[in-house]
């Protein structure tokens, strides 16, 4: 039996946990931002050739005025418009569970999920990530976008790794418990 590509959550919150300031307001995340420290990404990219990720989420990436950083990847953005695809880049307005399942039972690396809010609820209510990397920037927002909604089920996890950096992020990584 082949082993099924794992799909993970990469991303930073804010110890209170959100994602992002209200009006997807990114700057909190300047607070950790160190010259030459990338604090483990290069090296987990290096392991994904697909990248799953929501249109909000694509469009605030694109509107910040950077390359693309997953242009390399197999990329798909879930949206529930029609957006002709582009390259490396689909557009996908399909059923999400069935897409990560086709995913899965294909060869590859593995496949990450780069947010936001509502992709990453729809994959945890059907119990699809198997791994998460969750990186906690030290500040309180008080408000914004959560990472976590209400009404999902509940997950058995198991700490992996801890990691501190100089500038006080921790990284938490979790896998699933499968059972």
């Amino acid at each position: 039996m082949t082993s099924e590509r794992k799909l993970i959550l990469y991303i930073a919150m804010s110890l209170d946990g959100y994602i992002a300031k209200p009006n997807d307001d990114l700057e909190f995340l300047s607070v950790v931002a160190h010259e030459g420290e990338d604090y483990g990404y290069a090296e987990f990219v290096s392991g994904i050739d697909t990248v799953l990720i929501g249109r909000k989420t694509y469009e605030k990436v694109i509107s910040m005025g950077y390359e693309f950083p997953h242009a390399d990847k197999e990329v798909y953005v879930i949206t529930r418009q029609s957006i002709p695809n582009s390259g490396n880049t689909k557009f996908y307005s399909g059923n999400l569970k069935e897409l990560v399942l086709q995913l899965k039972s294909q060869s590859g690396k593995g496949i990450y999920c780069d947010g936001g809010a509502e992709i990453v609820h729809e994959l945890l209510k059907e119990n699809l990530i198997d791994e998460f990397y969750i990186s906690i920037v030290p500040i309180l927002l008080g408000e914004g976008i959560s990472l976590f909604k209400q009404h999902r089920p509940e997950l058995n996890l198991k700490l992996s790794e801890v990691k501190s950096f100089d500038k006080g992020l921790v990284q938490l990584h979790y896998k699933k418990i499968f059972n």
